[in-house]
Formats: structure tokens, C-alpha cells, sequence
């Protein structure tokens, strides 16, 4: 199993629920998150003041898949997620190691 983290600009969170919908991903955690890369923030004038914005909005987005789901995954929430400007965000790939649905102690890819 894989655990998948996206992060995203928040506009188009939407779009890649969508998009993981079709291919079957049922369930996902999301957060509201800041933070920044290559862009490093931007400028903003308030009250006459101008001061600058070091952390972007930014939504997270957590899946685990079972492996042979991986490819498929990462394919439309890059497709889903892309706009061509810079600020569109990462997507991560990390392994599990063991996964346990609490209710019915389910164990491994069944509790996904």
C-alpha cells in the first residue's frame, strides 16, 4: 500500500475529487494547510502598509491505495490538480507499512 499527499492550491480541490472519484478512490483527509516553495509568498498592501505573505493557502490531500492503484492516482490528481502556473503544488509518494479499520479490525488493503 501507498499513502499518496498532495498538496494543492484550494481552487482545485473540487476538480481532483472528481477526478479520483471516477477512477474509484473512495476516501481521502483533507486539511487546510499554508506554506511555500519556489514561489516564496507574495506581497500584499493593507492600510497603506505593504507587508509580505510568507505562506500560501494551501489544501492537503491523504489517500492510501493499495500499489497497483498508485500510477492511476498520481496521473489524475496531477491532471486534476494542474494549472501551468507556479504554485501548483507536490504530490508525494510514501509506503505503508501496516493499515487497521478500527471498527471491524479489518487488516491491510481490506481496511482501505
Amino acid at each position: 500500500m501507498k499513502l499518496i499527499i498532495a498538496v494543492i492550491k484550494p481552487f482545485k480541490l473540487e476538480e481532483v475529487k472528481e477526478a479520483l472519484a471516477a477512477i474509484g478512490i473512495e476516501g481521502m483527509t483533507v486539511t487546510e494547510v499554508k506554506g511555500f516553495g519556489r514561489q516564496k509568498g507574495h506581497t500584499e498592501i493593507y492600510r497603506g502598509s505593504e507587508y509580505t505573505v510568507d505562506f500560501l493557502p494551501k489544501v492537503k490531500i491523504e489517500i492510501v491505495v493499495a500499489d497497483e492503484m498508485k500510477t492511476k492516482t498520481l496521473e489524475a490528481i496531477v491532471k486534476a490538480a494542474k494549472t501551468g502556473k507556479i504554485g501548483d503544488g507536490k504530490v508525494f509518494v510514501v509506503p505503508i507499512e501496516e493499515a487497521v479499520r478500527i471498527r471491524t479490525d479489518e487488516r491491510g488493503e481490506a481496511a482501505v
